[in-house]
């Protein structure tokens, strides 16, 4: 029989140094109320369980866990939600997370991670999410970095009125069509667009950006963000054709505006 008491899902955040050679003391981006909640956490969802087990390690390290390492209780979501989103996107199915909450319904807690940042934001896991409302859970988002509000603030564009669209195209051509009608949009109403690279193609991402957008519009690239080495740079597309790209390997949000 159920128990009567329910668990919640937990949105825990996690830091911004994920595949980086030098992580971040996790109390300088994360405050102790969320390492409280995580060290209490014993059952969890979550893109790749070797990273979940990682990060889980160096929050033991800050704080004691409710149960070993090796007891805790990791689930990872289908490959398909990576890699298709989970929203029904086109050639891609709507996915019922609702059977992944069964310890909620039995009284556990559930954390729901992602590698860096906050899940379900530009990340897997609102699926968890939608799922949690329909089954009645209460859903708590615990407080830490996410890295596109970090960027838009820093970016001097408008953060009144702004967009996250996710991923430009590789293909060369669709690319600058793509940053055509971005840099349009944006100019047009003054919403700022952001969006993400895969880290080794970053350089490319931004030579494709300085080379389309017209002269005087405002680019912002901010790249290891909460790191000691963090790089935020804001200026117009002619004076980025002369500046250096971010580095290879560290993630980074753009941003286009006016």
């Amino acid at each position: 029989m159920a128990s009567a008491v329910r668990g919640r899902l937990l949105l825990v955040p996690a830091p911004l140094d994920f595949g980086c050679d030098t992580p971040t003391p996790l109390s300088e981006t994360l405050p102790a109320g969320t390492l409280a909640a995580a060290a209490r956490t014993t059952h969890w969802i979550c893109e790749n369980a070797k990273s979940a087990r990682a990060y889980l390690k160096r929050i033991g390290e800050e704080r004691p866990l409710a149960c070993a390492l090796q007891e805790q209780h990791i689930t990872e979501l289908p490959r398909a939600v990576h890699k298709k989103g989970d929203h029904g996107a086109p050639g891609s199915a709507r996915f019922d997370a609702s059977t992944l909450l069964a310890p909620a319904l039995a009284g556990h807690d559930v954390g729901l991670l992602s590698e860096a940042g906050m899940p379900a934001v530009a990340d897997p896991g609102s699926s968890m999410v939608r799922a949690a409302h329909e089954l009645g859970l209460v859903v708590v988002p615990l407080v830490g970095p996410v890295s596109l509000l970090l960027a838009l603030a820093a970016s001097g564009l408008n953060g009144q009125n702004f967009a996250f669209v996710g991923y430009l195209p590789q293909d060369a051509a669709e690319r600058a069509q793509r940053i055509c009608a971005l840099e349009a949009l944006a100019l047009r109403t003054g919403q700022t667009q952001l969006f993400i690279e895969t880290p080794y193609r970053n350089a490319a991402l931004l030579q494709a950006l300085a080379q389309t957008l017209q002269p005087a519009t405002r680019l912002a690239v901010a790249s290891g963000l909460t790191l000691a080495d963090a790089h935020i740079r804001s200026m117009q597309a002619r004076e980025w054709r002369r500046a250096e790209p971010p580095g290879r390997h560290t993630p980074a949000v753009f941003a286009i505006g006016r």
